[in-house]
């Protein structure tokens, strides 16, 4: 998880409100589109080259193909819809290169996508033998409006039944109290048994006010990895 990441004061410029990323550096190195690595931020970044890089089995997991690959369970209120960092009244984001992520709106909104592990070329060998699985999501919600976010994951057999699944209580963010810069959540299953054919990946929210546009939460950077 990254840590390390202080709040700096907001500034408006040009009619949008953002507050600055501070207290790291910008890794320029790591692309989350194709890769992941898991950073830590103790004031100062984690060089790159140190640290393993697996493939992320998420397509499109920051908005680089609009909605492409997503699966839309919910499309309430305005609907899903993409934006470039850092967004009206939103927080620069720590990682050089991510440009882009998905907003909510005033109703849930919900996206989800199922990998085929077989497909991704993994055998039921391998597979059966319980690889890591590690997952993880960015989110934050803006300067002006509360939100709410949620996300579920689940590990599935042949028959898509779950033999696991990852679902966290649901995060209310308020900006009158809350810490609503960048955050990563990150959850690893082990020990679920042997048949892990598919992982289901579903993540959203919306806003607290009802306020119609793009006020709910923002995701990008989703990853998908499994440890063979």
């Amino acid at each position: 998880m990254v840590s390390g990441v202080t709040k700096a004061p907001q500034r408006v410029c040009g009619g949008k409100c953002y507050v600055a990323c501070v207290g790291s550096r910008k890794l320029s190195e790591q692309r989350l589109s194709n890769w992941t690595v898991d950073v830590i931020l103790n004031g100062s970044a984690v060089p790159v080259s140190a640290l393993a890089m697996t493939r992320n089995l998420l397509r499109n997991p920051s908005g680089e193909g609009q909605l492409e690959f997503w699966e839309l369970t919910e499309n309430g209120g305005s609907q899903w819809q993409v934006e470039d960092l850092p967004g009206d009244c939103g927080h620069d984001f720590c990682i050089e290169g991510m440009t882009k992520y998905f907003a909510t709106s005033f109703e849930l909104c919900l996206k989800r996508q199922v990998v085929d592990l077989l497909e991704e070329g993994y055998s039921p060998e391998q597979l059966d033998a319980q690889p890591t699985v590690t997952v993880g999501d960015w989110y934050c919600g803006r300067t002006d409006c509360g939100c709410t976010y949620q996300i579920t994951v689940r590990l599935l057999d042949e028959n898509q039944e779950e033999l696991q699944e990852f679902k966290p209580d649901l995060v209310t963010l308020d900006p009158d109290c809350d810490d609503c810069t960048w955050k990563r959540v990150n959850h690893t299953f082990s020990e679920y048994g042997p048949g892990l054919r598919f992982i289901s990946f579903e993540h959203g929210g919306q806003d607290t006010k009802y306020w119609e546009g793009w006020f709910g939460v923002r995701v990008t950077g989703s990853t998908v990895t499994v440890e063979v």
